[in-house]
């Protein structure tokens, strides 16, 4: 038995240290493999099937909404770089150049992509010449390097996979309107798809993106009660047009520059579902992303019939449209157990002798460990109708998580003593002065995450400094 336990023992408990948990599940899941290049993963088939299914999800959705797909350069001419001030000033400490080719010294430094901005700009400005082309609605799947200082798997790399959507428009408006629909893509997939509720909003002028005229954000709660950033959508203006001469000849033969959205969601959303989800037994993955729906796993395999019938059950399952697997290894069925909780596979189907005889199998949910005995008659049904629930139950888990770790506070005193005791989000009025703004940051390390479209008035002036309040801002500890 003291082996059945070792997969599990090795995790640290979330209470006890929530960081090396995390750690602890990222390789015991085999999600990914640290790598002899500083601050860059290795993705294993487990984490990667994940990504494939976001992957796969987002691309229908982005492709629904009229969007097609494109590939950009990984080289960005310094040059090109630098044509966007306010862009290249915020990206200047995480770009990496490329210096030299074979033996070459080249003439103008190459930056690897740190996001694509300045690549779709030039593509346009050569492509855009009349109304008739717009809108341009491009995406792309690629990966982006930041040479960050601290890296943790999926949360932070040096590299890492994302999609960048850009769009170019004909009037301010389109523009706007695509900015929040995308955003409202990326909401709607966190929640349908991941069982993870976001909080919905614009970012503050200090914390949207380089370039950016305005940044919206999705803001997760985890666990810890710290919040992730999930994917950003940003409405850039006329500001790249302009620094990139994009301009088109309206129906009046008059030019206009056009304007520019841009939105994106990475690997980091990886990270989202192991700390919304995840339990000191490991990943629990929403069967709507799970590459593993249902492991069937035989009882006392070497008696006769029992492996037949659990290849039997394999096929059924499959043939319902279930992604099943079979674990036919000769490990005990109880590390057997353990390693389908940890990887996070929604149920287990276990079949052995008994249940033979009685025309039955046990399905084991790995949201609860409820068991329920099944008729092999009813099995796929049976099967699909747990799936639904379980993917009912997370995201009402994940909701009543965040609503218990949201909190109110209508004075700084409050603020600070919620900051300091309490883990999550905190509402609160903000006059709009970025020197509030600092303040906050500088007296509780918390950040603004969003101003929520949702607006509450909970005090008439700012908590910080007395001024009139303008908007109530979702503040927390953010990684």
């Amino acid at each position: 038995m003291a082996k059945e336990k070792k997969l599990v023992e090795s995790i640290t408990s979330m209470s006890e240290d929530f960081a090396q948990w995390y750690t602890d599940v990222v390789k015991k899941a085999e999600l990914v493999e640290y790598s002899n290049v500083r601050g860059c993963m290795i993705i294993r088939p487990n984490g990667y099937a994940i990504w494939e299914n976001i992957q796969k999800e987002l691309d229908r959705r982005f492709k629904e909404t009229g969007v097609e797909n494109v590939y950009m350069p990984m080289f960005i001419p310094e040059s090109l770089l630098q044509k966007e001030k306010d862009h290249v000033e915020g990206f200047a400490p995480e770009v990496a150049w490329v210096t030299q080719g074979g033996l070459e010294t080249l003439p103008e430094r190459l930056c690897v992509r740190p996001t694509s901005e300045t690549l779709f700009c030039d593509f346009y400005s050569r492509i855009i010449q009349s109304h008739r082309d717009l809108p341009k609605l491009y995406n792309q799947w690629c990966s982006v390097v930041r040479w960050e200082k601290t890296t943790r798997p999926f949360l932070r790399s040096a590299e890492f996979l994302w999609q960048e959507g850009h769009t170019a428009h004909a009037t301010e408006e389109e523009a706007e309107a695509r900015t929040i629909q995308m955003l409202n893509v990326y909401a709607d997939f966190c929640e349908e798809e991941l069982a993870i509720p976001v909080i919905k909003g614009r970012k503050t002028d200090k914390e949207k993106f380089a370039g950016a005229h305005s940044t919206y954000t999705i803001e997760a709660l985890m666990h810890d009660g710290k919040a992730l950033q999930s994917g950003t959508s940003h409405n850039f203006g006329d500001g790249f047009a302009k620094a990139f001469d994009i301009q088109y000849s309206d129906s009046q033969n008059q030019l206009q520059y056009v304007h520019q959205t841009s939105w994106g969601m990475s690997t980091r959303i990886i990270g989202a579902l192991i700390m919304v989800h995840g339990d000191d037994s490991g990943l629990k993955l929403p069967p709507r992303i799970a590459p593993v729906q249902a492991m069937v796993i035989p009882i006392s395999q070497r008696k006769e019939g029992v492996m037949e019938k659990a290849a039997s059950l394999r096929d059924v399952l499959k043939e319902a449209g279930i992604r099943v697997k079979l674990d036919d290894s000769d490990k005990s069925p109880g590390w057997k157990f353990s390693e389908q909780e940890m990887r996070g596979i929604p149920i287990r189907v276990e079949i052995g002798p008994k249940d033979m005889e009685q025309n039955q199998a046990v399905i084991v949910r790995r949201d609860t460990r409820e068991k329920l005995v099944v008729s092999l008659d009813e099995l796929a049904e049976k099967a699909k109708e747990i799936l639904d629930c379980i993917q009912k139950d997370m995201l009402a888990r994940a909701k009543e998580h965040l609503k218990e770790h949201t909190y109110v506070a209508r004075d700084y005193e409050e603020f600070k003593k919620i900051v300091a005791e309490k883990p999550g989000f905190v509402k609160m009025m903000w006059c709009g002065d970025e020197a509030c703004e600092l303040k906050i940051k500088e007296d509780t390390t918390a950040t603004s995450r969003c101003m929520p479209f949702e607006q509450e008035q909970i005090t008439d002036v700012c908590p910080v400094c007395g001024k009139p309040a303008k908007t109530m801002v979702y503040w927390g500890k953010a990684y």
